[in-house]
């Protein structure tokens, strides 16, 4: 009914008296006209923002990091305000604090009073499968990793969201190099999700189309379907892009939500959700692990 009167309200007695007159005006007509054209597109535009920053079920996100001012107190708030559940994830690695078996349960221990998050490892490196033991591993949620850092054909460790510490001699080769190392990974590592998937090095990601080609993608995409890997939906980075996303859903691959965030501004989980409703995801396309503490299996 408010739609319905905001559209007549342009229509005004000099609209109508010109429909009924014998010579109409063509400029009291149109003129009018024009004004509810532009309600109804406004009212559209509007009804569409509404169905791209919602989702039909729950959104949980699984790589939040407290760190950057972002505190666990933070998190708490910001989950509950935004309706998003969380997983806490811990970076553990050589050259990060958390480097070793004996740190773990410490770090387990430090959510004690917050059951309501995930906790999940965030495997750093590829030395991390002989850092920790299984046991270790199985003590959280989940555990994720990214092919962000690799020791290159060279010998050359990259760690290719730092310029720096980038190695790029030939482009193709060093995404032919790239794509392997994902592959390799999905198929020898033991985790449930792959993070930051497609993210490529400052220098090469505004052509991210020419490099991440069909057969590219389909080489990560049916490592993972083979393995049962999830693949991340990446607000922080926007990726992997639609047509990746639509290509593995198409494979049958599952999905989690993940920010990795660098500090407290985020929010929304917004790529998540254009994603979901561009490629027509539903809840039995997304991974979700077991809350061990609340489960009763820790």
């Amino acid at each position: 009914m408010i739609c319905f009167l905001l559209v007549l309200c342009p229509l005004s007695e000099g609209f109508f008296a010109a429909l009924s007159s014998d010579k109409p005006d063509l400029n009291l007509i149109l003129s009018p006209m024009k004004r509810v054209i532009t309600i109804i597109l406004a009212i559209l535009a509007f009804s569409s923002f509404g169905c791209r920053t919602k989702s039909t079920f729950p959104i949980t996100d699984l790589h939040i990091h407290v760190k950057g001012g972002f505190t666990i107190e933070d998190a708490v708030l910001k989950s509950k305000k935004e309706n998003i559940r969380y997983g806490i994830v811990t970076n553990c690695g050589i050259g990060f604090p958390v480097h070793s078996d004996s740190q773990i349960d410490s770090v387990i221990l430090s959510f004690k009073d917050y059951p309501q998050f995930l906790l999940g490892l965030q495997a750093e490196g590829r030395e991390w499968v002989n850092t920790f033991s299984k046991e270790s591993i199985n003590k959280f949620d989940y555990v994720f990793t990214d092919g962000m850092t690799f020791t290159d054909a060279k010998g050359r460790r990259n760690r290719i969201w730092m310029k720096d510490e980038t190695w790029i001699d030939n482009e193709q080769d060093f995404m032919d190099y790239l794509v392997n190392t994902i592959v390799k990974i999905l198929n020898t590592e033991p985790i449930n999700m792959y993070v930051n998937p497609t993210f490529l090095p400052a220098q090469m990601a505004n052509r991210y189309d020419s490099f991440w080609t069909e057969e590219r993608m389909d080489k990560v995409i049916n490592a993972a379907k083979a393995n049962n890997i999830a693949i991340e939906i990446n607000n922080r980075y926007r990726i992997p892009s639609i047509a990746f996303i639509a290509r593995a859903k198409k494979a049958g691959v599952k999905f989690t939500v993940g920010t990795n965030n660098a500090n407290k501004e985020f929010s929304g989980a917004e790529y998540a959700l254009e994603v979901i409703k561009k490629c027509g995801l539903t809840q039995n396309d997304f991974y979700l692990p077991v809350n061990k503490r609340q489960d009763g299996k820790l």
